[in-house]
């Protein structure tokens, strides 16, 4: 499963955030350290299902379908609120670092309005800078990259004796933190420290690998938060100057939070990622629900559009992450798999992934039998190489089973 960890100072709304995504009620304060573990739950990205390019009542297995909008499963991580010095273990560093290695993608949540201070406490909204906030952590990510190959200088060397080849000596500390040989390899090739032994590496050097490695195998968006609260507005068009407006999505995780419980309580109608909802029974709401929802209307989503927590996972996933839907189905006339299931399920799948990856991440024995593919659309027979595209429904044909 796709997993994706969500950073920042304390105080930034990194838990509301998450339960907003999860409904999972974590502890909230105003005192820093809250969350002192991780907090892992199960979020979805949003997409337009292809019920309706079928014309078909589909039966989701390991998804749902909300009026035509496919809600697909990913693993959301709340990590400890990060500090300075958190490289060298101040605080929770060494916790909240380790474990943000284990993301696919990272969202960085800053409070846009300014309300803590440098040290993540509640201060009056506009004393703090979200701006600094974000470099904050963010030296303290590319600090944890170079503490990681500086404390295994000696196990590079030795690895580079066996292997000759910087890559793969470098591979073998990171590989356990969803890192790459691809991703080693641009970012060497980026620093031109390709053909480079470690000990020769200067300072500089260091210092712009672990930059490059790590902008590149974790890709961040930056999530503006609080974005209904003091100078938000104001500080949000620094940061897209700043950041660029594809970096940066505006957020009030409080409102999402908030419609997601009222939908659940049944007083509105609200499906994730959209830019309304509807007050189902006026007579059923209090006074205070009542201004909580036309503060909702007012400040989010007439001015924001949406609430921007649906929208900064969707980014991450299917923008950062670049990642395809695709429907296997083992039916291709009725769409069904064998317990008559319509569409029954949907996988996110890298960009570039093939047939056979699809195979693998169903079932290794239905990998292991692959004979083709079936395209349900044109019906034309797909090798087992076949890169897969965005909305693809296709019947795997398999000497051990079929889906």
């Amino acid at each position: 499963m796709i997993k994706v960890g969500l950073i920042g100072k304390t105080n930034t709304g990194k838990t509301t955030f998450f339960n907003a995504a999860t409904l999972l009620s974590e502890e909230v304060s105003t005192y820093p350290f809250t969350t002192k573990k991780p907090n892992i739950g199960t979020a979805t990205v949003q997409t337009v299902c292809v019920c309706k390019e079928f014309k078909v009542k589909d039966n989701p297995q390991n998804s749902k379908c909300i009026e035509g909008w496919r809600y697909i499963p990913i693993e959301l991580i709340d990590l400890p609120g990060l500090i300075k010095g958190a490289h060298l273990g101040r605080g929770l560093g060494d916790q909240f670092l380790s474990v943000a290695m284990q993301s696919d993608a990272l969202l960085h949540i800053v409070d846009a309005s300014g309300s803590i201070d440098a040290e993540g406490r509640i201060c009056q909204p506009g004393i703090g800078n979200p701006i600094a906030d974000y470099y904050e952590v963010e030296y303290e990510l590319v600090e944890w990259f170079k503490k990681v190959i500086e404390s295994n200088k000696d196990r590079v060397e030795r690895e580079y004796a066996k292997r000759q080849s910087m890559v793969e000596a470098l591979y073998q500390i990171f590989s356990g933190m969803k890192v790459t040989r691809g991703m080693i390899y641009l970012s060497l090739e980026k620093t031109g420290l390709l053909e480079k032994k470690i000990d020769s590496w200067t300072e500089e050097d260091y210092n712009n690998f672990s930059m490059e490695l790590r902008t590149i195998s974790k890709p961040t968006l930056i999530v503006a938060n609080k974005m209904d609260l003091g100078i938000a507005e104001e500080n949000y068009k620094r940061m897209i100057e700043e950041f660029g407006q594809h970096l940066v999505v505006p957020c009030s995780a409080e409102a999402e939070l908030a419609l997601r419980r009222a939908e659940q309580q049944g007083l509105v109608k609200y499906i994730p990622g959209m830019e309304n909802f509807e007050i189902l029974d006026e007579s059923k709401l209090n006074p205070r629900q009542r201004w909580a929802l036309g503060y909702i209307k007012h400040m989010v989503m007439d001015k924001l559009l949406r609430t921007g927590v649906q929208l900064a996972l969707n980014i991450a996933v299917f923008k950062l992450l670049r990642m395809n839907v695709v429907y296997p189905v083992e039916d291709p006339e009725k769409l069904t798999d064998k317990k008559g299931n319509v569409l029954p399920d949907a996988f996110l799948m890298p960009n570039n992934a093939t047939l056979l990856d699809l195979a693998k991440e169903i079932h290794s024995d239905l990998a292991r039998g692959l004979l083709y593919g079936i395209d349900v659309r044109t019906g034309i027979r797909l090798p087992k190489d076949y890169i897969l595209r965005d909305r693809d429904v296709i019947t795997l044909i398999s000497t051990t089973k079929r889906r």
